[in-house]
């Protein structure tokens, strides 16, 4: 078209030998060039979630995941549980469609009935101390032992879970058996769980206040000696009672 209305029109000049070859070849290059970005994007993403996951994720200790609301779920208990996953359904129906379609309706974790499985939701009626272990590295065991004596010490005042990330079940069982653990213990077959939380590193730790909200957790690779865990055991029912206090 022309700048001048009413102007006649004037036919486009036909493209000159080998234009239309540069033109798809510049088209090409514009769209590798996209593509390139993007995979290098989705590399930094992926990298970036490896970095928050080595974090711990929501069972960071910082400020902004302290007060998050912790995902449910149901898993077998160790040992003489069911050989099954981990059940990690937040709700009955992962599609926006009302009513749900019928293959979509899923059991949420809160509300599996089997014999033998803990349900984490059964655990938010008192503070809760959430450890997570793998059999390799060998030093996991040992902070579970930690973990044993402490809540033997609040039994009836804290609750304890003490989640195997994957794993043999004989061995899980026989390394339950061989240290004497009384506290829960449940088995996340398919790493379902550790997904959901987010748990990369081993000794993991989530300090939880009655409802289910994240107090604050200690993670990392460093030793986690008995006198540190009672001390952090002490300080969450002393938030959970002054919560309460307040809630009145």
């Amino acid at each position: 078209m022309t700048d001048e209305p009413g102007g006649p029109e004037e036919p486009e000049p036909e493209p000159r030998p080998g234009e239309r070859e540069r033109e798809r070849l510049r088209s090409t290059s514009r769209y590798s060039i996209w593509v390139g970005v993007a995979f290098l994007t989705l590399i930094g993403v992926a990298t970036l979630n490896t970095i928050r996951n080595d974090e711990g994720g929501v069972l960071g200790a910082d400020a902004a995941e302290a007060g998050t609301s912790l995902p449910e779920f149901a898993v077998p208990q160790l040992p003489a549980g069911p050989d099954g996953d981990a059940n990690v359904y937040q709700d009955d129906c992962d599609s926006s469609e009302n009513p749900c379609p019928s293959d979509e309706v899923r059991t949420p974790a809160c509300e599996v009935e089997l014999e033998r499985v803990i349900r984490i939701c059964d655990l938010f009626d008192r503070p809760l101390v959430l450890s997570f272990w793998f059999t390799n590295p060998p030093d996991c065991p040992p902070t579970q032992d930690v973990v044993d004596a402490v809540a033997r010490r609040h039994e009836g005042e804290v609750n304890f879970l003490a989640l195997a990330i994957r794993g043999d079940r004989a061995e899980l069982e026989q390394i339950i058996r061989e240290r004497g653990w009384r506290m829960a213990v449940g088995w996340d077959r398919d790493g379902a769980v550790s997904n959901l939380y987010r748990v990369g590193v081993c000794p993991t730790v989530a300090f939880v206040l009655p409802g289910g909200v994240l107090s604050g957790a200690k993670l990392g690779s460093e030793e986690l000696t008995e006198a540190q865990l009672e001390a952090a055991v002490d300080e969450l029912v002393a938030e959970s009672k002054r919560l309460a206090m307040v809630s009145r």
